[in-house]
């Protein structure tokens, strides 16, 4: 091991070396940005924060084609999971001011509506979520995440 020194090394040269090997090895090839950033960091960022760093990197970010796909993906992926929730949002409030006015059979079917919906949505969160940590992990690591359909949408914004 590197960091690991033998009885009666000293602290010069091979400190020295040990650092210089470890930084050597722990740098990964990759394409700049204009960010200054390495490509996967500033594709990973466009992932933090759902679709609002996905339109922050795609601004900032005009020269690297992988760090504006996946900016496109975030803002397709994660925007289109907003709206989505606002309309079951939406759609919600609108059949409690519609069913309201029934009566007690009006109260029972809101009920069972606004629990299916309630349920859909929650679906809707734990997938979001779970999406977003395989996005941001994956794009970190190196890798080049596609979801099936925004990817599609995306190289055609990119």
């Amino acid at each position: 091991m590197g960091f690991i020194r033998r009885a009666g090394e000293g602290y010069g040269r091979a400190s020295m070396a040990t650092t210089t090997s470890q930084s050597d090895s722990g740098q990964r090839s990759s394409q700049g940005t204009q960010t200054g950033l390495d490509e996967n960091v500033a594709a990973a960022l466009a992932y933090v924060l759902g679709w609002i760093t996905g339109i922050v990197m795609y601004v900032v970010e005009s020269d690297n084609r992988t760090v504006r796909f996946h900016a496109a993906q975030s803002v397709v992926v994660f925007g289109g999971l907003f709206v989505v929730s606002v309309a079951l949002s939406f759609v919600q409030g609108a059949l409690s001011l519609a069913l309201s006015p029934l009566g007690t059979g009006g109260n029972v079917a809101l009920g069972l509506l606004s629990m299916v919906l309630g349920l859909v949505s929650a679906v809707i969160g734990i997938g979001g979520f779970v999406l977003w940590v395989y996005l941001l992990v994956r794009t970190y690591q190196g890798g080049d995440p596609r979801i099936p359909v925004a990817a599609g949408i995306a190289e055609n914004i990119a």
